[in-house]
């Protein structure tokens, strides 16, 4: 259940045999290659130098280890950006982002296509059938870097195609995109331009278009190269390594593409890329915060219809975050067991060997650079798989008692307009998923649309745009349902639904939001009733036919209840969250284990999990009997349960 990250193309050849050897000492199963070595592979238009790439998956199979073989689409080389300055991806300003590190394509450029395919189908025939490859990873971390939009001649070429097919006339896109509004009619498709370089805010909706476009050629893209490998590499996976907190594309339009999904785990990374307060940023700094690693298995075993990966997991400090602490001793070992916990199938460390050299040589491995020698990271992992043999096989997943609806196009829609400049929709669901989780919860992504069957608790935080498909399913759930604000804001257009929000759910909900206030950090208003607290960052003035939970301080509905559906008029503080979720728990009649803020809990299967990230020692509840651990979890430990 263990992996790594290697690259034998920056190491001499006479360390891989080496190399694979202490890998199996380890007790690492996969290697994952190859995502990076496009120059190496072809120097020059073809000019193909595959033999040390043979030799590499040879030596690997010979050791007993499985491949996952990365194609090498992130790192087009040097001559092709020359040839083919089309590839290159522009900036917000009309800037090109040209050659130098990495992801410097546009996935609007046709050339890109056919120069992606022309090096996927030479790989995929070579590789397909070798007994050493399992699976395959196509490109890496697709949108890192900001690197999902991009605003060339090439993208505005394609955003063309694509309004042209989804419109099929201009008065169809001026009605859908209000252009009557400042004058912004167009007569021809010829006439559309870019989203950027205005003098002031574009068209809300032709940004979100232009979002939906960009998102919509990602899948396109990453299922181009999934039927080729298919057709030259039979009965082998394939995936992608997602990234933490990036949601600029619908990861579940790729996913539907993949047989599994992976992401790549820097949970100590991700505490300076959230916007955390400062105080839980240096609060978390050594050990992240315990629910950033969670909230992202979570999300991509849905992505994967119910596997993932771990592809990359931080084994010591990194590079690339504003500050790059040490882990705490015990961190890489808790990382592991929570991702195992959650479902992971593999985690696979990045990387076997720290880098002596190039922009990633102050990242961690699990050998010091340049050296047979174990740095605390692999340290770690070889306890985690002296544990995994003892422990043996891990049992199923099964569904959670609790659903969490999250959506791309509410964080495209929000960021877009957000009317409060803190409300972010990522960090909205991140804090309800933290509230489940403080109550010893086990969660669920579910996609907009997708079933909510057996699950006694369903929590939407945000929902801009219910379709058809969604109100369908929330009005068939049979579980209790709590809402949240600015649900049923927009429809597919942009626009505000004639009925007001909350739009297709407004006979749900028995409610209609007749306006709306963002509030300044320090502000707030007051809300009492069968919960209390305060509303912060956004509040809705509601009329109502439903029942009255709570108020606002003016005696206007914060919170409603119609049948099995609660409605949250708001952005509500941790206590507010943790009273809502907490009522609606017990309306479900959901059994929960309040926890401290520092202690997680994870079943998976009969086998229930305990991660402590704090300073202090928390003893198991009573009759908890570890089969892994202690009986008083320490900090940084873990333990493990029959129940």
């Amino acid at each position: 259940m263990l992996g790594v990250c290697y690259y034998p193309e920056h190491w001499d050849e006479s360390r891989w045999r080496t190399d694979a050897r202490r890998m199996r000492e380890l007790g690492i199963s996969f290697v994952r290659i190859g995502e990076f070595a496009w120059s190496r592979l072809e120097p020059s238009r073809g000019s193909f130098t595959f033999e040390w790439l043979d030799r590499a998956i040879d030596v690997l199979h010979e050791a007993g280890l499985k491949v996952v073989l990365g194609t090498p689409t992130a790192t087009p080389p040097k001559w092709l950006v020359d040839e083919c300055p089309d590839i290159i991806p522009y900036d917000e300003q009309g800037r090109p982002r040209g050659f130098g590190s990495r992801r410097h394509y546009t996935f609007s450029s046709e050339t890109w296509w056919k120069e992606s395919a022309r090096i996927v189908e030479i790989v995929a025939k070579r590789y397909g059938t070798h007994p050493g490859i399992v699976g395959w990873q196509t490109d890496n971390e697709y949108g890192c870097h900001d690197t999902t939009l991009s605003w060339g001649p090439e993208d505005l070429k394609s955003f063309k195609r694509w309004l042209r097919l989804r419109y099929q006339s201009t008065d169809q896109l001026n009605e859908a995109w209000g252009s009557v509004f400042w004058s912004m009619e167009m007569n021809s498709f010829d006439d559309v331009v870019l989203p950027n370089l205005t003098v002031t805010e574009p068209n809300p909706a032709t940004r979100l278009d232009f979002w939906r476009f960009h998102s919509d050629q990602i899948a396109a893209y990453d299922k181009m190269q999934c039927e080729i490998i298919r057709k030259h590499s039979p009965g082998r996976w394939i995936t992608h390594n997602f990234m933490g907190f990036v949601s600029d594309f619908d990861h579940f339009k790729v996913g539907d593409n993949l047989d599994l999904a992976s992401w790549d785990s820097y949970p100590i990374g991700f505490v300076e890329k959230f916007p955390f307060t400062e105080e839980e940023r240096n609060r978390w700094a050594e050990t992240s915060h315990p629910d950033i690693a969670p909230y992202h298995h979570d999300l991509y075993r849905a992505v994967g219809k119910g596997r993932f990966w771990v592809m990359e997991q931080q084994p010591g400090p990194v590079n690339w975050a504003p500050w790059n602490p040490v882990p705490k001793p015990g961190m890489v070992r808790l990382w592991t067991w929570e991702a195992l916990a959650h479902g992971a199938d593999v985690v696979s460390y990045f990387r076997w060997r720290q880098a002596p050299f190039a922009q990633e040589q102050m990242h961690a491995g699990l050998n010091l650079p340049g050296l047979d020698e174990w740095s605390p990271g692999g340290k770690e992992a070889m306890q985690v798989s002296e544990e995994l043999a003892a422990l043996g096989a891990l049992p199923e997943t099964s569904q959670a008692p609790v659903a969490l609806v999250f959506d791309y196009q509410s964080y495209w829609s929000t960021m877009i307009q957000p009317q409060g400049k803190d409300f972010r929709y990522e960090e909205l669901c991140f804090r309800w998923y933290e509230a489940l989780r403080h109550l010893g919860l086990n969660v669920d992504f579910v996609r907009p649309g997708a079933s909510l069957d057996g699950y006694p608790l369903v929590v939407v935080p945000c929902m801009t745009e219910v379709t058809e498909a969604a109100r369908a399913e929330l009005e068939k759930a049979s579980g209790v349902v709590v809402i949240g604000a600015r649900t049923g804001s927009r429809d597919r257009n942009f626009r505000i639904p004639e009925n007001l929000p909350p739009g297709p759910l407004g006979t749900l909900t028995g409610n209609r939001v007749i306006q709306v206030s963002s509030m300044r950090p320090g502000l707030s208003d007051s809300v009492s009733g069968a919960v209390s607290g305060h509303a912060i960052r956004w509040r809705e003035y509601v009329e109502t036919s439903a029942s009255v939970l709570a108020t606002f301080e003016n005696g206007d509905p914060a919170l409603t209840e119609k049948g099995n559906v609660l409605y949250l008029a708001c952005w509500v503080d941790a206590g507010l969250l943790a009273d809502v979720l907490e009522l609606a728990t017990k309306k479900a009649d959901v059994p929960t284990l309040r926890v401290p803020d520092t202690i997680r809990i994870r079943r998976r299967g009969d086998l229930v999990f305990a991660f402590n990230y704090g300073m202090e020692d928390w003893t198991l509840p009573e009759g908890a009997d570890p089969v892994l651990g202690e009986g008083v979890l320490k900090p940084q430990a873990v333990a493990a349960w029959r129940g």
